[in-house]
């Protein structure tokens, strides 16, 4: 009995401090980006957002690259 109660005790702390937290405005950022993503500048979409558009591409093409080439090891191995 004494776990649940102090489970509950959790429960409502945790709901309290949920709902009683303040509000912030946010600045929408949205127009900004949209400007940055629709001009023409010859740069690929997936790689307008900056540095870590980049390094998350080469990333996923390496890690697409390794899978390929395990994978064709492993087949040719049966």
């Amino acid at each position: 009995m004494s776990m649940y109660r102090q489970f509950y005790a959790l429960q409502q702390v945790a709901r309290r401090s949920i709902s009683s937290s303040v509000r912030r405005q946010v600045e929408n950022k949205v127009p900004q980006k949209q400007k940055v993503f629709q001009e023409d500048n010859g740069m690929p979409v997936h790689l307008k957002g900056g540095s870590a558009d980049a390094l998350l591409y080469r990333t996923t093409m390496a890690l697409t690259v390794l899978g390929k080439y395990t994978c064709l090891c492993n087949c040719f191995k049966l």
